[in-house]
Order: structure tokens, then sequence, then C-alpha cells
């Protein structure tokens, strides 16, 4: 874990982490690895280190959390996973699907259609949602009714919005778990936020350290990091970001995006998922939230949006090689084959905004996280880091070297 080490001590001296913090375990369940480097804030008058009870917002990184939650509700006979949730949320869909846009008259040319959107769906990026922010057509549409993208206090706010296509027949990124998590709130009578505490976050020991709200919190709110930024070319030296609002106005338990917690709280949450623990889900449970839910026509749709411009890349590739082809599941991105000397085939990813990631990787029985807090989101040079994080885990897992 030496290079692995200095590589990050670097990043920090070079200015192009503020900080960071590494988790890292096996898939029997033991988190084997942490180490943390630099600062959590650079705000003037802040002098506080990154360490493994830093509180990160984890972005995209709560869809696993909200993933495991649906199945649970699953499992008490609250949800199916293959009935329409447009009963649930009357305004979900109502826009039909957006198929182009009339500049001359400032309108969106929409097309009616009221396919089933399935939990499913929602939970593989099949519904036909995407996030307005990533697609120029429901940026225009936005702006055409004098709104700004991803804005406001709730999931209707943010995300009522027209599909990109009609449900099941592609592959979108978009707020798919923001209406599943609103889904386990209708189908409790509870917010997410209790929900996930009492079923996920104090099963594992984790409550303390995780939360929707970490400044309401006596214990968490002098933990929290702050936002730093690159600057607009993406380069170093990395400067605080005051004013930034990772949830744009948000005010409810954002199923997609909304979680904050400690490298120390993630790593329990993914070794507990990642050797299936009984306090989370019955084995058939959890063979659901591995298992890949894509079809042949969405399967290639999803490789075809990953490769659509730099942009999806860098967002959604999770440092992956073009040539290798990914899938979806429930829990996130799959790797349908290996890249040697990193991962095994069937390895799942996912990340979140401030340039975090994980993995597990069943085939070399390890899983890791990384969190930071820096944007430009996803950014190359500190996804790399974690890629090579990951790497050197696999080298250590087949050497038993140091952790394992």
């Amino acid at each position: 874990m030496i290079n692995t080490i200095q590589a990050y001590e670097e990043a920090v001296s070079f200015g192009l982490l503020p900080g960071a913090s590494l988790v890292a375990g096996n898939t029997k369940g033991e988190v084997k690895f942490s180490r943390s480097f630099g600062k959590a804030s650079l705000r003037d008058g802040v002098d506080r280190p990154f360490t493994d009870s830093t509180v990160c917002a984890l972005a995209s990184m709560t869809k696993l959390m909200t993933s495991v939650a649906v199945l649970q509700c699953v499992e008490d006979g609250l949800l199916d996973l293959d009935k329409d949730t447009r009963t649930m949320f009357p305004t979900m869909g109502t826009h039909g699907v957006i198929t182009g846009f009339d500049d001359e008259n400032n309108t969106a040319v929409l097309k009616p259609d009221s396919t089933p959107i399935t939990l499913r769906m929602l939970l593989s990026h099949t519904s036909g949602h995407e996030y307005d922010w990533l697609n120029p057509l429901l940026i225009k549409w936005r702006a055409s009714r004098g709104e700004e993208p991803w804005t406001g206090p709730t999931v209707e706010h943010k995300s009522v919005l027209p599909l990109l296509f009609p449900p099941g027949t592609g592959f979108a990124y978009g707020a798919g778990h923001d209406w599943a998590g609103k889904a386990v709130e209708v189908a409790t009578g509870t917010t997410l936020e209790d929900f996930m505490r009492t079923r996920i976050w104090e099963p594992l020991g984790i409550a303390d350290d995780t939360t929707f709200w970490p400044k309401t919190k006596d214990g968490m709110k002098d933990r929290v990091a702050h936002i730093s930024t690159l600057n607009e070319k993406g380069e170093p030296p990395a400067v605080d970001m005051p004013d930034f609002d990772l949830l744009f106005g948000g005010t409810d338990c954002l199923g997609g995006a909304g979680v904050c917690t400690t490298s120390k709280a993630y790593g329990i949450f993914l070794a507990a998922v990642a050797s299936r623990d009984a306090r989370l889900l019955r084995p058939t449970s959890f063979d659901e939230l591995f298992r890949p839910q894509l079809n042949e026509q969405q399967e290639k749709a999803l490789n075809d949006y990953v490769d659509q411009s730099p942009t999806h890349t860098q967002l959604l590739a999770m440092r992956l090689p073009p040539s290798l082809k990914k899938t979806w599941c429930f829990a996130g991105l799959v790797a349908k084959e290996g890249q040697e000397g990193r991962f095994g085939p069937g390895t799942v990813f996912w990340g979140g905004v401030p340039c975090c990631g994980w993995f597990i990787d069943h085939h070399t029985g390890t899983f890791g996280a990384s969190l930071c807090q820096i944007i430009p989101p996803m950014h190359s040079k500190v996804m790399e880091l974690h890629a090579r994080f990951q790497a050197e885990l696999k080298g250590d897992c087949h050497g038993y070297v140091g952790i394992w």
C-alpha cells in the first residue's frame, strides 16, 4: 500500500486534494485498511485534519443504501419491484417523452406516454428519467419554463421531468433512486432518514455518523468536510467553495444523493453489503441486488450512453476502459470483464459528485471506498488515484501482502 499512500500524499501537497480518506476490506465482512490524508476544510479559520471520522457528502454513493432500503421493503411485503409506481406519484412522467425542441417557439416537443414505471426500472436507470443538468433538451425545457435544472426543495420540484424514452426501452442516468426513496417513505409512512436509521444504520452501529442532515446533528456538524474546487481548467491548487450547495436547495431525503457519513461508517456498510450480512437482507435479496438487470437493448444503450460524450465518460465510466463491456445492477455499474492488474469480472462500482468512489470485487474478495470533497465532479486525476488504490488492493490480495 506504500505507492497508494505516497500518491495521495503527493496529491494533497500539490493542491489537487485538500484531503481524503480510504477504507478497504474483504468480502468476509472485515475492514482491514484505513488511511486518511490532508485537511477537512480549506476555509479560513478552520484547521481540521481529514480523518475516518470526517463527515462527507456521499452524493450518488447514497444510491446503494437506497437500493438496500427498497429491497428491505420488498422483503416486508410493502413494495413490489414490478408494479407501476405512477399510482404512488401522480405527477411522475406526466409530461410524456421529449422528442425535440422547437427553438423558434421556445417549446419542447412532447409525446404522451403512460407506460408503467416500476421500481426495477427506477433502480436500474431504465425508466426514461435523466438528470436535467446532463441533457441539453431538458435544460432547454427548464429554461422555457423559467426554471433552473435540479433546483427546489422536493423530489417533485427536481424530478418531475419529461422522460427521454418510453420506460424500459433504454438507459439514462437520472433520479430513479430519488423516486425509489420516496416510494420507501410512502410504503412505510416514515422518512427515508428514519427508515435507514432503523433498518441499516443502527443495526450496523453507524447511526451516530450517518444522516441526511449532518448540520442539524450536534455530534456531527463540527466534523463536516467542506467542499473545495479546482480552477475552471480543473487545475490545482484547490480552494474553498463556501457557497456551494450539493443538494441545490433540497429539503427532502434524496435517495439518490443526500446521505452524509464518514469513511469508517461507509466502510462498515460496504463490508456488510459485500459479505451479504443478514442484518441487512436475505440471501435472495442480495442475489437481486447484485444481479445484472439490463436486457440486450438496455445494455447496448448503457454502453453507448457512457461513451456519448467526454462529460458522460468522466461522470459515469469510473475509469473503466471504453472497450470493456458494462451492465447495471441495483448496486451500481458492473464490469462484465476484468481489467488486468485492477479488478476481476463482475466487479461493481459507483461514485459521487465530489470525486468519491466505491467498489466490490467478489472475484478477488475485496472492497474499497475513497472519500473526498472536491469538484469538478469525478475529476479524472482524482479518479485515477482511486483506480490506483483499487489496483494496489488487488495486488496485495493476490500476494497475501500486508492487510489480507
